[in-house]
């Protein structure tokens, strides 16, 4: 198991609702499935899991459980998440192989500790503990920062996470490209926004918002352009409601600010225009549903 590791691992936190969204890069190419299945097959705390390439998601409850381990069928889980001042503890079980994944842990990016309460390996039981920094998740929604002639909104979205990772204020999580309705008089070309997705040390998430404004007012082409920022796991019924609303057809900027208003979503208007404020809050709804934030209307199911 020399030179294996987790290439980075990641815990944000919604302490209000109770709940962790654990991200955890494998250290295979394309992850493990049966991670994802055997984890949420296996523990209560487990509310959804799912793999985006070797990244494994799995949004967690905070408790405690027990883990009725049995091989094949029950072979590895979380058995407690809590939170230690601003820590978050992760406390995983597994039998044989499903154990050893504990200590490829220890290596990981972003990770300050792993405990090995039972070493496992061969037939054993392994149990352990992964301690990481407290971080907190954050979606932004941009739109309108390019012009018939120049420009494209994906480029400057992904330079802006690439920029916010590298000042140290947290990891770039994530870039959905969010297809708008396509018969929009008023769209440069392609007609989609983007939502970017941070998972950002708390006492760096609104600093994170001044860096993004002042990022957009330096390099937009537009005078329209505008931001949408969302703090939270998961959008709401109603954020993806207004999302496919926005694919099928036109939407008021009235109806953009009721959304963002009910959700907690803080608006910022980059210049003097409001045209972008739609963009920005639709991206939002389907940031975490790449598929079908991908799709025509005609296509949706």
């Amino acid at each position: 198991m020399n030179n294996i590791s987790y290439k980075r691992i990641v815990a944000m936190v919604d302490e209000g609702l109770g709940i962790i969204e654990l991200v955890e890069e494998h250290p295979c190419p394309n992850g493990s499935q049966w991670v994802i299945y055997q984890y949420k097959r296996t523990s209560p705390l487990v509310i959804s899991a799912w793999r985006e390439g070797n990244k494994h998601h799995f949004i967690l409850k905070i408790g405690r459980c027990r883990l009725n381990l049995l091989p094949s069928i029950s072979a590895a889980g979380i058995e407690e998440v809590s939170i230690k001042e601003d820590n978050v503890h992760i406390h995983y079980a597994g039998l044989a192989g499903g154990g050893v994944g504990i200590e490829l842990r220890k290596g990981a990016e972003n990770v300050i500790d792993t405990v090995i309460l039972e070493r496992g390996g061969g037939s054993k039981l392994c149990r352990g503990i992964v301690i990481t920094p407290k971080m907190e998740k954050l979606m932004v929604g941009i739109d309108d920062t390019d012009t018939k002639e120049e420009g494209a909104t994906w480029v400057l979205a992904h330079e802006i996470g690439r920029y916010v990772e590298s000042k140290g204020f947290g990891y770039y999580m994530d870039h959905t490209i969010v297809q708008l309705y396509p018969g929009n008089p008023h769209k440069t070309q392609n007609c989609v926004s983007v939502a970017l997705t941070f998972a950002v040390y708390p006492q760096y998430k609104y600093k994170v918002k001044e860096v993004i404004r002042d990022f957009l007012k330096e390099r937009s082409l537009s005078d329209k352009t505008a931001m949408a920022l969302y703090y939270g796991i998961t959008p709401s019924k109603s954020m993806k409601i207004f999302t496919n609303k926005a694919k099928e057809g036109m939407v008021s900027i009235e109806e953009a600010i009721g959304v963002a208003e009910k959700n907690n979503i803080e608006i910022v208007k980059i210049f003097d225009r409001e045209e972008g404020i739609i963009g920005a809050v639709a991206a939002l709804g389907l940031a975490e549903h790449h598929d079908i934030a991908a799709k025509l209307p005609e296509d949706m199911e």
